[in-house]
Formats: C-alpha cells, structure tokens, sequence
C-alpha cells in the first residue's frame, strides 16, 4: 500500500496564482491541469483521488506536486527539461541502417518497410521511422522521370523556350495539342452528394460510352483556349483543327504552333498545307518533353476539374461538357507562364544524366 500523502504546502500568493491560472481561458491546458493537481493537493486530497477527478495517472499527480515544492508556480508552468535518451542508438547503428536502406534491399521485396529494416537491424519500427524522418528516407515512394535523347534536343529547348520568354511581333504563340482517347464513362449506380461530416461517392466501376479526342490550343498571351472535338485524331482531324484556327484568329497575325512529334504533326499532306498558308509555323518539342508544352497543363485542369468525376451517358454528352468548360475557361482566362531559362533546363538535364550514369 502507498502511504497517504500530504497536503501540498503552498502561501496564499501562490494559491492566487494557481487559481487564476485555472479560470484563464488563455492558460495552456497543460499548465491549467497541472494548477489543478496543485490546489487539490494543497487541499488535502490522495493523489489517486486527484487522479481519478481529473482522469490521469498517479504518476503524474506526484510528478507535479513534486515540481511544485520544488520550484513553486514556475516550475509548473515550464515543461521538464528532457536530457538525451537512454535509448539512443550510437551513430554507428544508425549509420548502419541508413546505408541498408540505400544500398541494399529486403529478401523478396523491392524496397525496405520500416518493419522489415527493423527485424533485419534488431530495433523497433519506431526507431527506424524515427531515423528515416530524420535524414529524409522514404523508401516507400518513388518518382518516375523519362531524359529525353532527341539529339536536337537544346536547339528545341531553347526554341520552345524563346517563344514563351520573348514572343515575336505581331504573331500568336499558339500550344497545340491533342487529348486523345477521352471516354465517356458512366456510373453503374448515382453517387450520394456531397454533406457534412461525408464526402460525395461515387462506384469505383463504370459502363463506357465511348471516346472522343480533343484538339486544343492554348494562346500564350491571355490564356483562351480554341478547342474542337473529333472521333479520331488522324491528320485529316489535324487538318482540320487548322483551319479552325485560321477562321478565329486575326488574319493579320502570324501563328506560332508549338506541338509534339506525333506523326499527324508531320504529315505530307499536313506539310503542303503549311506551304499554302505562310503565317502557320510550327515548332516542335523534343521528343519524351510533353511538360514543354502548355496545353499539357491546361489538359490536367479539364481532367480534374471537369473530366475525372464526371459520369457521361454518351459521348455527345462528353462533348457537350468539355464544350461548356473551354466557354467558362475564355469567360475569365488565366495564362500560364513561363518562367524558367532554357539554360537552366538544360544544366538539371545535364545533371540528372550525369548522376543516372554514375549510379549505372
């Protein structure tokens, strides 16, 4: 049996500030429940009583009153000083375990688990997350990357680069793309909406509809999309997108087209076309660089804002909503700009394949 303690011992200054620190709305809650166990101590209450009102421990009601009698009012409002841990691994431990992780690999898995390191180094799963966080680990992620080998690759850059950076006169700087394959998918059953306390769902399967492809291009100097919806994306749709945009541009200005690789792009009969209509120019990103050209950017924003929780009975209703998002979207335009240097793009392509070679 534990012997009864004592009532805390304190001055009637003391009790002052201990029950003003209680009432304050502003006091820590730390520090208000440490006040507590003081004045209840100091009133003569067991520390297991206090414990039990104010649902903690009986350690932490001794710890308390202790600092009390110790320090007085300050040393309750002041946390412990903590010292190192006994329970530190030495550096040569951790050492060991950060260069496991970034050198080996587990018996049949592709990556260490904080679990699996913590069996192979004989310590806890907490120890090891505990050194992972400390020296920015995450064996669990990954990113993937794809260094383009165009052997143009600079002169493209610095190409593509230019016309976001210095746009020529009197000339629009168009990005083209396409957003081919897009489906018109369809709930197999109505999603509840949205509420509080719950998110909206929807079923993780669905009927499709169809496709449809989507040519856009996105002006450099406001944002506005011209876009147009066709069946297939084949040359004769490329075509046609063309002269789309010769109909809806100021005759007057020259057009800028950056665009990809894509066979469409550089179709004979597109190639012909071009020479009978001098004020299309087309510049070309290098080959694996689709995050060169905008209108990749815009295509993310219509997926996500419009497209991916989207539930369309047919492709005419596809359609119509891709439609409806490029009118709202020239309703208030937003450009995107470009705000890195071609040097500076190719001095990190460089390194990444420096540091792909020596790892390899």
């Amino acid at each position: 049996m534990w012997k009864k303690a004592g009532p805390l011992k304190m001055t009637d200054e003391q009790r002052k500030t201990l029950e003003a620190w209680e009432r304050a709305k502003t006091t820590p809650q730390r520090t208000a429940l440490r006040a507590r166990i003081c004045l209840l101590s100091a009133d003569g209450m067991s520390n297991n009583a206090i414990a039990a009102r104010l649902h903690t421990s009986r350690p932490t009601v001794i710890q308390w009153r202790q600092r009390f009698g110790e320090k007085g009012p300050v040393g309750i409002a002041e946390d412990a000083p903590h010292g190192a841990s006994p329970l530190r691994l030495p550096s040569e431990r951790v050492k060991a375990i950060v260069e496991a992780t970034l050198q080996t690999t587990p018996k049949g898995a592709t990556h260490w688990s904080t679990r699996t390191m913590a069996k192979a180094q004989g310590v806890s799963n907490a120890t090891v997350a505990r050194i992972w966080d400390a020296h920015g680990l995450q064996p669990h992620r990954v990113k993937s990357f794809n260094l383009s080998r165009d052997k143009q690759f600079v002169e493209k850059l610095s190409d593509v680069v230019g016309l976001y950076m210095n746009p020529p006169d009197k000339a629009l700087v168009l990005c083209v793309d396409e957003k081919s394959q897009i489906q018109a998918l369809d709930r197999t059953q109505p999603g509840l909406p949205l509420k509080k306390g719950r998110c909206g769902t929807m079923t993780h399967d669905y009927k499709r509809n169809g496709t449809t492809t989507l040519f856009a291009a996105l002006s450099m100097l406001d944002g506005q999309v011209i876009g147009a919806c066709y069946p297939r994306h084949r040359h004769e749709e490329f075509l046609k997108f063309l002269r789309k945009l010769e109909r809806e541009t100021p005759r007057e200005l020259d057009l800028h087209l950056i665009v990809d690789n894509y066979g469409t792009h550089k179709h004979p009969n597109v190639q012909k076309w071009l020479v009978k209509h001098r004020r299309f120019k087309l510049h070309f990103t290098p080959t694996s660089s689709s995050w060169l050209n905008l209108v990749e950017r815009w295509f993310r924003e219509l997926t996500q804002k419009r497209l991916r929780r989207g539930a369309f009975k047919s492709v005419p209703a596809l359609v119509t909503a891709i439609d409806e998002y490029i009118m709202v979207n020239n309703e208030n335009p937003r450009p995107f700009i470009w705000s890195k240097k071609a040097e500076e793009i190719v001095a990190k392509v460089n390194h990444c394949k420096a540091v792909s070679v020596t790892l390899h």
